[in-house]
């Protein structure tokens, strides 16, 4: 029996923290109970909501319509070759735990994906990437109850459309998947990906001269997030506010004869990726505050609950950090949390 809250209460269903409520809330547990959600007279296939982790989505508003909140749980070893493994995540399975699970394991692949906030159902549907790795790389299929047929279907990784903090899932033609379950390809043998940041250097010295592995790795990041990062269970926020934008070459030469030091990364298609957070800091913007919303005082790609925030702060917050970076350098910023409810 499914279990409907009105009038419910979504500030701690999301890590924004935000004072919003949703006009009715019900949790899976359990991925069969999907088509007893759809009997439902509160379902709305135009309106609902499916939420996980809560943690890239801003509530502008209180959500007209039926959440869905995914707490389905179980972790299932599918094949082990000796050489590689499959494994199988339930979609409301916490994203880190998970990657600390298969790191204990000894299950290479994740790691580089620490501490990210949200569910497994979550992570392919942003692509969700950190340190030079997308989880894109290591996702073999996604399980999903397909809402149109009402059938269970699997999606093979090139079914999903990966790109940069993008997929199939965030656009009309995956709207009408529900993701239920993961599957992640791994390896026994560690090969580090460290070419991002200060995070070889952090690696070498918790490794102090004996080889690095996943664990390690994973440990490096952990330190390094949460000295830049606030955690949102202490301070709300949605992480990375901003996708690094992507410019053509000749955009990139210009702005780096102006700016010799900026930071930047070629791309396999000759357009050049740059560092939002960069570019933010550079207009001053770190600790800068309005209303209740402020840029963190440490990392400027993240914009955080200071102080009871409204939806509304942090929306003229997010603007006003797109129009100074666009005076001081010519370059439009896109955000990264999905905005809600969608007009």
């Amino acid at each position: 029996m499914i279990k409907v809250s009105y009038d419910a209460d979504l500030q701690a269903l999301h890590t924004f923290g935000l004072p919003v409520r949703a006009q009715a809330l019900v949790t899976l547990t359990d991925k069969n109970q999907l088509k007893d959600i759809l009997a439902l007279p509160e379902y709305d296939a135009q309106q609902v909501l499916w939420l996980g982790g809560g943690s890239n989505i801003l509530f502008c508003a209180d959500y007209p319509g039926l959440v869905v909140r995914m707490a389905n749980r179980g972790i299932q070893l599918m094949a082990d070759d000796g050489d590689k493994v499959l494994v199988e995540a339930a979609a409301g399975e916490n994203w880190h735990d998970f990657v600390q699970y298969t790191v204990a394991q000894g299950w290479s692949g994740l790691e580089n994906l620490s501490l990210i906030p949200g569910t497994v159902g979550a992570a392919p549907v942003q692509n969700i990437g950190a340190y030079g790795v997308e989880v894109q790389s290591c996702i073999a299929a996604v399980h999903c109850f397909d809402l149109m047929t009402e059938q269970w279907v699997w999606l093979k990784a090139d079914d999903c459309h990966f790109a940069y903090r993008d997929s199939i899932f965030k656009h009309a033609a995956g709207k009408r998947y529900v993701i239920t379950s993961v599957q992640f390809a791994l390896s026994r043998h560690f090969k580090p990906q460290l070419h991002y940041g200060d995070l070889e250097q952090k690696a070498n010295e918790l490794a102090q001269n004996q080889p690095l592995n996943a664990a390690i790795v994973a440990q490096a990041i952990c330190d390094i997030r949460r000295h830049k990062l606030p955690d949102p269970r202490l301070l709300g926020n949605a992480g990375s506010f901003f996708k690094n934008p992507i410019v053509n070459a000749q955009a990139a030469a210009v702005l780096l004869e102006q700016n010799p030091h900026m930071p930047h990364y070629p791309q396999s298609d000759g357009r050049i990726k740059l560092a939002a957070g960069w570019l933010i800091d550079q207009c001053g913007l770190k600790g800068h505050q309005l209303g209740g919303a402020a840029v963190h005082d440490r990392q400027a790609l993240v914009l955080v609950n200071k102080n009871q925030a409204t939806a509304a702060d942090v929306v003229a917050l997010a603007q006003y950090i797109c129009a100074c970076v666009a005076k001081r350098f010519a370059v439009q910023l896109e955000t990264e949390p999905v905005w809600l409810p969608q007009s």
